[in-house]
């Protein structure tokens, strides 16, 4: 086997953190070639026999003393023998990427155990080239930046979960304001980590967190991830959860035909005990452009335009709008008030019972108002009752 008179490595873009020269019979006179990136390291009968920094190296006995004990080699002469010549590359870039699985975590708003996934990006650097090779290459050929993920993937699972969640239990952090302190999980990370990686020699350059958030990979992520959507398109749209399963169960009833489907809704808003407002039993049209002029047609203060009610608050029947129904005119639309002469709410005109207390309207509108009606509130009242329901007159004077 002939000699090998010029050793060198040339990487390219593969990204390899050591490489070893593929022939091991040498001369003291080799050329050993470094570059600035890179440190050379020899090893012969289990032996490190030199490490070579950045530059060209002639391999012989007053650089090498352990060859002449080694083999005997003398001073002078082209003498052979065996090393493995291995490069170790001192610089690579921040690109290698770690990701958790899931994490449980008790959240402090919700009070509860959500499941999290954090992923980010890290750098390595070989601060000790000889602890590197001792401990993780062994017989290899080359030791790539796969071969070290997959080797330290459990490990570096395992701490930067229990890191990250006692950085986030430590300051009582909820799901809904982590993207504000990645920066510091970051910084936590890095400090936290960096002696791990010292031990097989490797300095850990940065650690970046880039996301934590709900895994929804995990059943009860997604479950989560949809409540979470839900509550926040109640609290921009005005109603509680309550209020909107009402509202989709009873839009469901009121297609039912005749007026089983009016009293079926009536049933569901009644049992929320009246927290649905009738408005939210119709959809919404559009304005129908009535607009009545500043304090017409206003009813003495504390009484309701519908005959002399306390004032409260009604839902409008055209723009399910909330507005005080001492108003004769919805402020909001301009839609004519119609009140139910029981409960007050608002009703379109023409209905044939009151949304929210299920009255028949029109028995309501076909009973004479100058003999049953209060004297003083003008109150409609049932034919036979001694004292008005709503100021106490009594019947007929």
């Amino acid at each position: 086997m002939a000699l090998i008179d010029v050793v060198q490595w040339n990487p390219g873009a593969k990204p390899i953190y050591a490489w070893r020269f593929p022939e091991t019979n040498l001369s003291t006179y080799t050329q050993l070639i470094v570059a600035e990136s890179q440190e050379a390291v020899l090893f012969s009968k289990g032996r490190i026999v030199g490490r070579f920094g950045p530059g060209k190296h002639t391999l012989n006995t007053e650089n090498l003393p352990l060859l002449r004990s080694l083999f005997g080699i003398p001073f002078g002469g082209r003498n052979p023998f065996t090393a493995e010549v291995w490069y170790v590359n001192r610089v690579m870039p921040l690109d290698l990427e770690w990701a958790t699985d899931n994490m449980r975590y008790h959240d402090p708003d919700y009070q509860t155990m959500v499941p999290l996934m954090a992923e980010g990006r890290y750098g390595l650097k070989v601060e000790d080239a000889e602890r590197f090779l001792v401990k993780l290459v062994g017989t290899a050929t080359e030791y790539t930046e796969a071969m070290l993920t997959d080797h330290f993937r459990g490990a570096l699972v395992s701490r930067t979960k229990s890191l990250l969640l006692q950085a986030m239990q430590s300051e009582r952090i909820g799901v809904k304001t982590i993207g504000a302190y990645l920066e510091r999980f970051s910084t936590a990370l890095t400090h936290g980590m960096a002696p791990f990686w010292e031990d097989y020699g490797l300095r850990l350059v940065a650690l970046y967190v880039t996301q934590v958030d709900i895994d929804a990979r995990t059943p009860d992520g997604k479950h989560i991830l949809e409540a979470m959507a839900r509550q926040s398109a109640q609290t921009i749209g005005g109603y509680t959860w309550q209020q909107g399963q009402a509202f989709e169960v009873a839009r469901e009833a009121l297609t039912r035909p005749g007026d089983s489907g009016i009293l079926g809704a009536l049933m569901i808003t009644g049992g929320l005990g009246g927290n649905l407002g009738p408005g939210l039993l119709q959809p919404p049209t559009p304005p129908g452009g009535q607009t009545a002029p500043p304090g017409a047609g206003m009813p003495p203060a504390g009484m309701a335009a519908g005959g002399g009610a306390p004032v409260r608050e009604v839902f409008c029947s055209n723009c399910s709008r909330k507005y005080a129904n001492s108003s004769r005119f919805c402020p909001h639309c301009g839609d004519v008030y119609s009140p139910c002469p029981t409960c007050q709410a608002d009703n379109r005109e023409g209905a044939s019972r009151c949304v929210s207390c299920g009255t028949n309207l029109r028995a309501s509108a076909a009973m004479p108002a100058a003999s049953d009606a209060c004297k003083r509130c003008n109150t409609p009242m049932k034919p036979g009752v001694a004292f008005c329901p709503n100021c106490g007159q009594r019947a007929g004077s």
